[in-house]
């Protein structure tokens, strides 16, 4: 297979841009690198469809082997024609494969294989032929004592037995009714046991075409099966398959063909449908699997590029009922300043100590925020929080975060090696005020899984969301980069081409030596070899460096460039360390792009990320997005009205619309059908998580703790 040539047409690139990628990746090139330092060679495709071609080729690399595989298999049985050859070779899926390798597939004990061993085979083919007549009088040659047929009707019957599995392991026959099934049969869910209450009720007696059926509502109904609340069928009529079927065997009218008929009818019943079925509900899972993962790598990518609350103090609250509330302040680094339990959901005496712990806390250290997670008694500890800021001279606001992974984090080696003297208890409040500070740096720490921003992560396939969301992780960490100097072992591991052991040297080597002053002191860091090092180099940043491109994603190789590019724009380093380049790109555009890139020896998206670069030294492409809402007041659900606006923040995104933060203990709902005017094919295409959006409260149902909103105002 010409891989370069099948992804070109793909993904719609160049083959050259194809072939590029397939060279960079095999000599072993990382995808953020690729993405960010090799923009000439694909097109300045984004990491994501690098990413994406890169699972595309592992997956047409298998196809390939398991190509080779099964025709070896085949060849050794001396059963390959030129036929099973060619459709071996248009085969574009594994599954197809299988099916054309299905006849040749050695077999438990079957009807057939004991019809085949009474030597019934051959009537079978007489039969298949479906030439003259005298069934009986030719299965009475077959009729023999000693091979165990006992009259004419039983040597029929077996000889029955080898057509439907033939009919049952034809490739083409499975083609076509797989198609037929694909288009016309619908999913259906019937109650296991009416009487029973559960969260399913709605599947109860539900019906919907296989081909339009939504990819939540098939894991709903899967997981309702699994639970046993729901029997579940593909549901079709048989009539229409067994036409098929007739049509690829059935020759005239005479008896033989009705016994083939016969034999079909036993085949669909017996062994097609129930095998077919079960591809096709496998097929919805898959495809429902893939769309919930990739709409969990969506949010998580949203809630990983969250901007981050720099420079300020921050007070994490941990909220909780009996054992109080954890309370730790952290300075405008994450350094540890002071920490403290609450109990502000206690009697009123302690509900006073707790306020004066809290005002004297802001008073001593400064804090600016106040994070509060959002589990158990949130809606509580926001409420006191909110009075006590309310009270307090100094100007303090507050956030509710997300504290999913927060308590497997702070009981992690990790938390215990970053926090020794801490309780783990005291360790999640310190992850909530840092969750504020920088998202990013602190959420990498946890495993991306038990983040929870998405649908039915639990039922996915754990290895591939584990790889999707691996994937989003370092995809996030490199188009930040990372601080050589404070970042922890967790965020380097992430960085391309940098390993948990080569992220831990680091670090001991930083230990031991001081700062590093330098990227090319990196090279010095045992297990980081120069490969290692050009392709992590460029996504590290070293402040305290002299040279101050090593504070920016310009990478070493390109250093020699970006020196002639100052030089030819009459400018000077001196001007990158003091920031004062933003007319860089003017003087740029003046000389031209395209006569520059050619005496710098570089490519035009080389030359524009430089001049990007160097005229924002040490730029976050975070701090393009809208900064974090903060509050000061806190609301009930019983405040709310009809037709009040709001401004709220994206919390999680579904396959049926978005949950979103409007500052009461229960995230608002808007369905997809309320996020925009215009027809949308998924929330996804309009909304991220983290986003900060104008609602409208639609209706609020009290008792139930549901609050319907739209955007559109």
């Amino acid at each position: 297979m010409n891989y370069a040539q099948t992804l070109a047409e793909e993904f719609s690139i160049r083959s050259e841009y194809a072939q590029n990628i397939i060279n960079l990746l095999d000599e072993g090139n990382t995808i953020p690198f690729i993405a960010r330092y090799r923009k000439e060679m694909h097109g300045t495709l984004d990491d994501q469809t690098i990413r994406a071609i890169s699972e595309r080729l592992e997956y047409l690399r298998n196809l390939d082997k398991r190509r080779e595989e099964i025709a070896a298999l085949i060849e050794g049985q001396e059963k390959m024609t030129d036929e099973i050859g060619a459709a071996l070779s248009a085969a574009s899926t594994l599954a197809e494969l299988e099916d054309i390798y299905r006849p040749f597939r050695p077999k438990r004990k079957t009807r057939a294989s004991v019809a085949k061993e009474k030597g019934l085979g051959e009537l079978a083919e007489f039969i298949m032929a479906q030439q003259g007549d005298g069934l009986e009088q030719k299965a009475q040659e077959f009729v023999s004592e000693e091979k165990g047929v006992n009259g004419v009707q039983e040597a029929i019957d077996g000889a029955c037995d080898i057509i439907a599995e033939e009919v049952s392991d034809s490739a083409e026959i499975r083609r076509r009714l797989k198609n037929i099934i694909r288009l016309n049969a619908f999913v259906k869910s019937v109650a296991a046991d009416p009487e029973s209450d559960s969260v399913y009720k709605n599947y109860y007696e539900y019906s919907e075409p296989v081909s339009k059926i939504a990819g939540h509502r098939v894991l709903a109904i899967d997981r309702g099966e699994r639970e046993g609340f729901l029997k579940v069928s593909i549901d079709i009529e048989p009539e229409k398959c067994l036409r098929i079927i007739y049509r690829l065997t059935v020759k005239g009218d005479g008896e033989l063909a009705e016994t083939v008929k016969r034999a079909c009818d036993d085949a669909y019943s017996r062994l097609l449908f129930p095998s077919l079925e079960r591809e096709i509900r496998g097929e919805l899972t898959d495809a429902a699997d893939e769309q919930s993962i990739g709409l969990f790598a969506v949010n998580l990518r949203g809630l990983l590029m969250q901007p981050p609350v720099k420079g300020k103090t921050v007070i994490g609250l941990d909220p909780g009922y009996r054992t109080g509330c954890k309370l730790a302040v952290v300075d405008p680094t994450g350094k540890v300043l002071d920490t403290s339990v609450i109990y502000p959901t206690h009697g009123a005496a302690q509900v006073a100590k707790s306020k004066e712990v809290l005002r004297t806390m802001i008073k001593k250290h400064g804090a600016q925020v106040i994070s509060i997670g959002n589990g158990t008694a949130s809606k509580e500890t926001e409420m006191f929080a909110a009075e006590v800021i309310s009270a307090v001279p100094e100007k303090v606001s507050y956030m509710v975060v997300s504290e999913a992974g927060a308590s497997v984090y702070s009981a992690s080696k990790l938390a215990a090696a970053e926090m020794p003297d801490l309780d783990l208890t005291l360790r999640s409040a310190v992850s909530i005020a840092r969750r504020l500070q920088d998202p990013l740096a602190e959420l990498v720490k946890i495993e991306p899984k038990a983040i929870g921003v998405g649908q039915y992560q639990h039922d996915m396939p754990q290895k591939r969301l584990g790889e999707a969301l691996d994937g989003v992780v370092e995809d996030c960490v490199n188009s930040v980069g990372a601080d050589l100097n404070t970042a922890s072992p967790a965020l380097l591991a992430h960085i391309a081409g940098i390993s948990k052991t080569v992220s831990e040297n680091i670090v001991a080597y930083r230990e031991e030596n001081g700062h590093f002053t330098s990227r090319a002191q990196l090279k010095k860091v045992p297990k980081l070899g120069p490969k290692a090092f050009e392709q992590c180099a460029g996504f590290l940043r070293v402040a305290e460096s002299s040279d101050p491109l090593d504070n920016t994603a310009v990478h070493p190789e390109s250093y020699k460039a970006a020196s002639e590019l100052l030089k030819l724009c009459s400018c000077s380093m001196d001007d990158v360390k003091n920031g004062t380049l933003e007319s860089l790109k003017d003087k740029v555009q003046s000389i031209g792009k395209e006569e520059l890139a050619e005496k710098l020896g570089i490519g035009i998206p080389t030359l524009d990320d430089i001049v990007a670069e160097l005229s924002k030294p040490g730029r976050d492409p975070r701090d393009e997005l809208p900064p974090p809402l903060l509050r000061s007041d806190v609301l009930d659900i019983k405040d709310l009205r009809e037709g009040m606006e709001m401004k709220g923040t994206v919390r999680n995104v579904i396959d049926f619309g978005a949950f979103v933060d409007i500052g009461v203990h229960q995230d608002g709902l808007v369905h997809i059908s309320q996020i925009s005017d215009k027809r949308i094919r998924h929330p996804s295409d309009v909304l991220s998580v983290g986003d900060i959006v104008t609602v409208k409260i639609l209706s609020v149902d009290e008792k139930k703790g549901r609050i319907s909103l739209t955007m559109k105002l």
